[in-house]
């Protein structure tokens, strides 16, 4: 049984708006003070998801979880997803154009360093910006995603962005998630698909639409599923001076075991952990995901900075 957010205080929580380069309002959830010496952790959603999705680990960790420090964790939704702006150039739902939005919320809630915690497009995110401002990253957990995009993935992605039907009520839209993730997550209870139903869905006075803005899907539209996505080693190799932590799941059809294993022979410093039965990406709620972050963290906070290069 996954660990809910309200097994957990969420003390000093709150929801705070950031300004993109462009006019944009950018929502973060900012959540714990954190205790002297303990890096903060900012965590960056996939590519249709928000800020609700580490609802369960910014409780853990603000809460001292597993034994670690009281941390600050500060959650994103990107522009056009959750509460922030929606663009009205659908070209600019781009990796580098998020990357420069986490800068602005860095700088709008006074963070210099932090541990990353990346899910998915987070994660590509993550590494990008270690090579524009690797000084920001003390640590990276990239949440099921490497260089190597695996193609079956992809195709599965842009099989359900975009197109799936608005529920008509929490039975229907769990059934919805169901459909397109269910080979993904073997291992979930109902309790699970409910959460993730709420977490993919938001409901006013009875009509539910996706987190996301619609025109998303003009960013997958982009990609030639015929041609092999560019790799993004020399983005990775820039984690390379702080620890990684990989988190896999264990059905994940979008990261392959091969580049897992690249990866940990390019790092010096890169573990590996897989999630039983879960695929993409994932959920980071059970209590073993929770206490290997929140040890990862902890270790994190005794690593050497990293300079700008």
């Amino acid at each position: 049984m996954a660990e809910k957010a309200s097994d957990r205080t969420m003390t000093d929580a709150a929801d705070r708006y950031a300004t993109s380069s462009d006019g944009l309002r950018l929502h973060y959830r900012d959540v714990g003070r954190g205790e002297a010496g303990a890096l903060p952790v900012v965590c960056l959603p996939g590519l249709t998801r928000t800020a609700v999705d580490f609802e369960v680990l910014a409780a853990h960790l603000s809460g001292g979880g597993a034994g670690g420090p009281r941390r600050r964790v500060l959650s994103l939704d990107y522009r056009g997803r959750g509460g922030s702006d929606h663009d009205p150039d659908a070209s600019h739902y781009s990796v580098p154009v998020e990357a420069g939005d986490v800068l602005a919320v860095l700088a709008d809630a006074g963070i210099d360093a932090a541990v990353f915690v990346g899910t998915s497009r987070g994660g590509l995110i993550t590494m990008v910006l270690s090579t524009v401002r690797p000084e920001v990253i003390r640590g990276a957990v990239l949440n099921d995603i490497g260089p190597v995009l695996e193609p079956a993935g992809l195709d599965r992605i842009r099989g359900y962005v975009g197109r799936l039907p608005a529920p008509k009520d929490w039975d229907d839209a769990v059934r919805t998630v169901k459909g397109y993730a269910g080979s993904q997550f073997p291992g979930l209870d109902e309790d699970d698909w409910l959460y993730f139903a709420r977490s993919t869905y938001a409901e006013r006075d009875g009509v539910f639409r996706g987190r996301y803005d619609p025109a998303l899907v003009e960013s997958l539209r982009a990609l030639d599923p015929a041609k092999p996505m560019p790799t993004l080693w020399p983005q990775f190799e820039g984690l390379s001076g702080v620890p990684v932590l990989v988190v896999r799941g264990e059905t994940t059809d979008l990261l392959s075991t091969e580049t897992v294993a690249e990866m940990a022979r390019r790092h010096p410093d890169c573990a590996l952990l897989t999630v039983p039965g879960q695929g993409h990406a994932p959920l980071l709620h059970d209590p073993a995901t929770l206490a290997r972050i929140a040890a990862f963290a902890t270790r994190c906070d005794a690593a050497p900075a990293v300079g700008p290069r």
